[in-house]
């Protein structure tokens, strides 16, 4: 059943979706895209000693330029002074940002840089904008920032702004005497109460044009978009094909509408799940190689190849059979045995391609691959170690397996104590997950896919009545139900909260059908 599933999603997601169009006019580009240089490998903006050198500031901009009229920067600090004049060899216009934080010293050095780069380029630079969601940062009072902007105005030769969060600017309408324009952030996926895809272009429209009738000055977007990766929140989900939705979808209103905008962003940026997790990294219209994540018209799939996937399957699948005929003794009396043991390696295979693909988009350093690998190494094992053996495998308590082994660790070989160590270190690891999703969702990813092999692998297995658990197995179990069950409850239309809840008590359920005690060592 599972294989039928995971087969069944990589079909859906191959699957090309028609989406509207966008149509512009003969010559017309994106109005304005972020622009941050660090997605290299290891390029980071909180490595003070980066300097990104002029020549890939050149490749960025000039694969930029057939999608862009202009870039938007954030700062003109580790090489990002070279844009402007980069931006005017292409043909390129700027949105010229002074990074603005809590330290007074390193405001002034970068506002006064920024000004004289701007001044500098009056051809190039369409705008100087002061500061970026600052007061959402907290970092400094509105009378602080009102005090830097009104220094930047008075010497800049260049239309000064600020940007922030639409709540924000509403909140703090006296900031408008100090700035040419408003500049406004409206991202659907990232509100309070978070935005389907289907009404996320309208809600947009929405908020400017209520942003737009409290102020007098004319109204800029600084930033809007949608992310191809990453956690759903509530009914706003993350893909290529929303991405793409989305970006056409806006851009066609906007220029319908005569709206000033700026796209975010341009080129993912790998650094930024570390703040915002697998979602903060994978906002670009362009990934980190520079490759175009989807066209601008004709349809779109998530997916463009299932052949990584279908030979990992097609590996798991010969390798789980040849174990199970193994077991079998070549006797022909199993052939139920050997076929749901084929199945659970396609399975396995399946999955742990996919695991591996979410892993290059997700993981953000060696402490996260190597912890969640071995607890995907834990699970693929689990499902060969029960797929070589004789039905009806009695799992021991993991605390059981783990004295056995350390009096003889040849032990390690025996499906029996393997399989419960492994069900042990699953359990654990998947009660941790569970708890740190509860308490701390908004950057975390709901961990299915390291999850499901075992969880679909123990349904069976560990019913089986001769299976054995401990007191630490069930206690791992409880706490994975609760904690499952507690994070659907909030968001109980997440499809990918339901495939977590349903992994995690598939995981559980096993482990909890029975007191304790009759399962405990004597």
């Amino acid at each position: 059943m599972l294989c039928l599933v995971l087969a069944g999603k990589l079909l859906h997601e191959a699957e090309p979706v028609a989406l509207p169009d966008l149509a512009l006019a003969e010559g017309e580009r994106l109005q304005c895209v972020s622009y941050a240089p660090f997605h290299r490998p290891g390029q980071t903006p909180f490595d003070p000693g980066l300097t990104i050198a002029r020549t890939q500031i050149l490749e960025d901009l000039s694969t930029l330029r057939a999608s862009t009229g202009c870039v938007r920067i954030y700062s003109v600090d580790q090489g990002l002074s070279e844009v402007p004049a980069v931006a005017r060899e292409l043909g390129l216009k700027v949105l010229l940002g002074a990074w603005i934080g809590s330290d007074p010293k390193r405001n002034t050095i970068e506002l006064d840089r920024a000004i004289a780069i701007a001044n500098a380029h009056p051809d190039v630079v369409r705008m100087l904008i002061v500061g970026n969601e600052v007061l959402l940062r907290r970092e400094l009072t509105v009378p602080e920032l009102r005090a830097l902007i009104e220094s930047a105005r008075e010497r800049s030769s260049v239309p000064v702004t600020y940007a922030d969060v639409w709540e924000f600017w509403i909140r703090n309408r006296d900031l408008e005497q100090a700035v040419d324009r408003v500049t406004v952030h409206i991202l659907p996926f990232w509100e309070d109460h978070p935005v389907a895809i289907e009404t996320a272009v309208e809600h947009v429209a929405d908020v400017f044009a209520d942003v737009g009738s409290r102020f007098t000055k004319p109204v800029t977007i600084g930033e809007t978009g949608w992310p191809s990766a990453g956690r759903q929140r509530e009914q706003s989900r993350p893909s290529r094909v929303n991405q793409a939705r989305f970006i056409r979808e806006f851009v066609q209103r906007a220029h319908q509408e005569g709206w000033d905008y700026n796209l975010i962003e341009a080129i993912d940026q790998p650094w930024k799940r570390a703040l915002e997790g697998t979602v903060g990294g994978h906002w670009g219209i362009f990934t980190d190689e520079l490759e175009a994540k989807f066209p601008l018209t004709g349809p779109v799939s998530e997916r463009h190849s299932i052949l990584a996937p279908v030979l990992g399957a097609g590996a798991g699948a010969l390798l789980c059979a040849l174990l199970a005929l193994r077991s079998a003794g070549r006797t022909g009396n199993n052939l139920l045995q050997v076929a749901a043991s084929t199945a659970c390696g396609a399975s396995a295979g399946l999955l742990a391609v996919l695991h591996h693909e979410h892993a290059t988009l997700a993981y953000r350093d060696l402490i996260e691959w190597s912890l969640l690998g071995t607890i995907a190494c834990a699970g693929t094992l689990l499902a060969l170690c029960l797929a070589g053996s004789p039905p009806g495998l009695r799992i021991l308590p993991a605390w059981d397996a783990w004295r056995r082994l350390r009096v003889d660790p040849l032990l390690a070989i025996d499906p029996a104590v393997l399989s419960g160590l492994l069900r042990g270190i699953v359990l654990f690891a998947a009660a941790i997950a569970g708890i740190l999703l509860f308490a701390d969702p908004r950057y975390r990813d709901f961990p299915v896919l390291l999850y499901l092999l075992p969880a679909a692998i123990l349904l069976v297995a560990g019913w089986h009545p001769d299976s054995r658990h401990g007191r630490e197995e069930w206690i791992c179990s409880l706490v994975l139900a609760l904690m499952v069950i507690g994070r659907w409850f909030y968001e109980p239309t997440n499809l990918q909260a339901i495939a977590w809840l349903t992994t995690g008590l598939a995981l559980a359920a096993p482990t909890l059908r029975r007191p304790t005690h009759e399962n405990e060592q004597g």
